[in-house]
């Protein structure tokens, strides 16, 4: 069975304060984009309970520590009869760049393996398996425009108007950013305003309400990243903002975006439909 994970962006995201656990809280607006991993699991003839392999970009981590390893492991505990597995994973949306990619991974291969081997999990109790993968994972099982709050995995659907009139584009010039050290840079604070509020107001408002935390830090230590969003202003977006923690930038575009816009050739750009 093969299913196709996508990433998401931050429509804002505000750090409000740091948890007992060591977590965060936060409050975004977690919004799915049509960039796409591809994810294939099959019954697999082996005496070990996994194989993965993996092709597309490189995944600097071992196969122990993949996502969607640890999905698997994760449901074996609960449901021992899961048969062996292979995982193939082909990888096309950066990585340390603020897409969730790995998350989406991750949270796909809990929602296949409930369809494939017919575990007639809920939502509810897949999002309880996603949080244990990470953070962001609770998102792609719901996979819808959301505001997310507590550590994100308190996930209220939204409807977002306006935003099929707009062009997206998506930008990452490569750079990772570590979330550990995101995280430990920022200062948690409460926002002046509530997403839910913010959200609603029309694009070319954003500018001057919509904000991300990690921008202050992030643009700080990367100069290059603080140029990219200038660029892409210059060039006649309504809106720029960087996703999650970085590095990956979005803008939307009220008309065409400009043919003259230039940006280094080893950038990943990509522009999508609002979803």
């Amino acid at each position: 069975m093969v299913v196709f994970p996508n990433c998401k962006i931050n429509l804002g995201l505000h750090i409000t304060s740091k948890r007992t656990d060591g977590f965060h809280n936060l409050e975004t607006i977690f919004f799915p984009v049509a960039i796409h991993d591809c994810l294939e699991i099959i019954y697999a003839n082996k005496t070990e309970s996994t194989h993965f392999s993996q092709t597309g970009l490189n995944i600097d981590t071992t196969s122990d520590n993949n996502l969607c390893v640890k999905a698997y492991h994760l449901l074996k505990k609960d449901f021992p009869l899961l048969p062996s597995i292979q995982i193939h994973l082909h990888k096309t949306i950066p990585m340390g760049a603020g897409l969730g990619g790995g998350s989406a991974d991750g949270a796909f291969a809990l929602k296949l393996m409930n369809d494939q081997f017919h575990l007639h999990l809920s939502d509810d109790e897949l999002i309880h398996y996603a949080l244990q993968l990470g953070s962001d994972c609770p998102f792609f099982i719901i996979n819808k425009p959301c505001f997310a709050s507590s550590r994100g995995e308190i996930l209220t659907p939204i409807t977002l108007t306006g935003l099929t009139a707009y062009q997206l584009l998506i930008v990452n010039p490569g750079i990772h950013i570590s979330t550990a050290w995101a995280f430990a840079n920022i200062k948690p604070k409460q926002p002046l305003q509530s997403l839910k509020e913010v959200i609603q107001q029309p694009v070319d408002t954003w500018k001057q309400l919509l904000f991300n935390d990690f921008e202050v830090p992030v643009l700080q230590q990367f100069p290059e990243l603080k140029q990219l969003k200038e660029v892409l202003y210059q060039s006649g977006a309504a809106y720029v903002s960087m996703s999650g923690s970085g590095s990956t930038f979005f803008a939307f575009f009220k008309n065409n975006i400009p043919e003259n816009l230039s940006l280094p050739a080893h950038y990943f750009i990509k522009m999508v439909t609002p979803l």
